[in-house]
């Protein structure tokens, strides 16, 4: 099957969620032996971590994935903000949420590279 829009020369792959049986077996290996940093969690289903200081370039839940590709591959699409618009609570910390994607506001917004 033909792509019919290309995917934009800008476009970088930032980071990648996974799917796990066990959060906190997950975190024992990605922190506890990987070294990444736990940013932060979403609840006992989901963590954020990270290297660096980004966001987060690991994402891991427990629960099933927005999309399949044919082969049943969970895919989650979105847009990452310039980090002086990523969401953060009173307390300066990093919130994360999930929101229903505006696609007619986001095609609207200028392309940036």
């Amino acid at each position: 099957m033909a792509l019919k829009t290309p995917i934009l020369p800008g476009v970088r792959i930032g980071h990648v969620h996974l799917k796990v049986s066990e959060l906190e077996r997950a975190l024992g290996f990605y922190c506890g032996v990987l070294g990444f940093k736990l940013m932060q969690r979403y609840g006992r289903d989901a963590a954020f971590i990270s290297a660096g200081g980004y966001h987060h370039h690991i994402g891991l839940n427990t629960w099933a994935l927005y999309l399949s590709d044919p082969d049943e591959n969970g895919v989650e699409l979105y847009v990452d903000r310039p980090k002086p618009q990523w969401p953060r609570d009173g307390d300066g910390n990093l919130e994360m949420f999930s929101r229903a994607l505006d696609l007619e506001s986001l095609l609207r917004e200028p392309a940036t590279s």
